[in-house]
């Protein structure tokens, strides 16, 4: 005979599907067959909340994100002084256009949250809320460097010269 055909191996081992033949070992004491789907369940119910969670927590975090462009941006400001330069011009033109661009895309910005069970109506609101701080820290610089006609006198050239209101008359007449 040849070297292994026809003995069985002491080594080899069969393999094979347990679950679809039945078993006859009884279910341990508190093992029931549907607890795995309970528990898987239970377990995807548990992600799905804390997925939920998870949104509404990145949301408020991106909500709140412009404080911090807030606080970086007054202080440029601070920096750049009271006088009308090339630098003081493009930080404020910066503080200016960042929250109207931010503003223009708050649909795009938190559209990662969308999902019915995650309220961002607060965070859209903080997030506008603080934009619009922003923007209104960009006019205040304006109107410090003295860029805004909030005067009369930056208004004389569009205004009629005024009306005389008294004649004097009086001498002779040279004609």
């Amino acid at each position: 005979m040849e070297k292994g055909k026809g003995l069985a191996r002491r080594w080899a081992v069969e393999l094979h599907d347990a679950s679809s033949s039945s078993s006859s070992f009884p279910d341990p004491p508190g093992f029931t067959r549907s607890a795995p789907e309970a528990d898987d369940a239970a377990t995807a119910r548990q992600r799905k909340d804390s997925e939920v969670a998870w949104k509404g927590q990145k949301a408020w975090e991106v909500a709140q994100a412009p404080f911090k462009n807030l606080m970086m941006m007054g202080f440029m400001m601070w920096m750049a002084g009271s006088t009308v330069h090339l630098f003081s011009i493009g930080i404020v033109f910066s503080a200016l256009f960042q929250p109207f661009n931010a503003l223009r895309s708050v649909g795009k910005v938190f559209e990662p949250f969308k999902d019915p069970r995650v309220d961002t109506l607060a965070p859209k609101l903080l997030f506008i809320a603080l934009n619009l701080a922003a923007m209104g820290l960009g006019v205040w610089k304006l109107n410090t460097l003295g860029l805004l006609p909030t005067n009369a006198s930056d208004w004389v050239s569009s205004l009629s010269p005024a009306r005389e209101v008294e004649y004097s008359g009086g001498g002779i007449p040279l004609i």
